[in-house]
C-alpha cells in the first residue's frame, strides 16, 4: 500500500460525506462506482440495497435536503488495500439541525462506516459499498421524518 492510495481513499470516503452535507449532489454522486450496496440496516432495518450513483443522489436529496443543516464527520480511518479494491473502516458523528417548535432541533448519531471502494481508470478511487453501523443517538429522534415531511 503507498502512501498515496492510502491519502486518495481517506479523501474519497471524506468527500461523501462532504458532499452531502454541502448539498453537491453532482460531486457527491462522482464518488461512487457505477453500482454500490448500501447498508444502513443498523439504523433503518430492512435489507441493504444495490443502487446507481443517481439513484442514491436522489435518495439523499429527499433524507438529507429537508434539514437546515447537516455535519458527517469521519475520522480514526483505517485503511487495507489489496491490488484495486479497497476497505476503509472510520468512525463517524453525524448531527442533523432542523429548526422545530417541538423538541431539540438537533438529532445527532455516532458509530462506524465501512467502505469498499474499487480503483477505476482514469476515475482514481470510487466507493463501490457503504455499511453504516450505528452505536448511539442522541437528540430529537423524530426530525427525520419532519424533514422528509418537508421535502414532499
Amino acid at each position: 500500500m503507498t502512501v498515496e492510495d492510502r491519502l486518495a481513499v481517506i479523501e474519497t470516503c471524506t468527500r461523501m460525506a462532504f458532499h452531502a452535507d454541502q448539498r453537491e449532489w453532482e460531486r457527491l454522486a462522482g464518488v461512487f462506482a457505477e453500482k454500490v450496496t448500501l447498508d444502513y440496516t443498523s439504523l433503518a432495518a430492512g435489507e441493504p440495497a444495490e443502487l446507481t450513483p443517481a439513484e442514491i443522489v436522489a435518495a439523499w436529496t429527499n433524507a438529507l435536503g429537508g434539514y437546515d443543516a447537516t455535519q458527517h464527520l469521519i475520522t480514526n480511518h483505517l485503511v487495507d488495500i489489496d491490488g484495486d479494491t479497497a476497505v476503509c473502516t472510520a468512525a463517524f458523528q453525524a448531527t442533523h439541525r432542523l429548526a422545530t417548535p417541538h423538541g431539540s432541533p438537533l438529532w445527532t448519531l455516532g458509530g462506524t462506516y465501512r467502505f469498499g471502494l474499487v480503483r477505476t481508470a482514469g476515475r482514481g478511487w470510487r466507493i463501490n459499498a457503504v455499511v453504516m453501523t450505528t452505536v448511539w443517538a442522541d437528540g430529537n429522534q423524530h426530525l427525520p421524518a419532519l424533514a422528509a415531511a418537508r421535502m414532499s
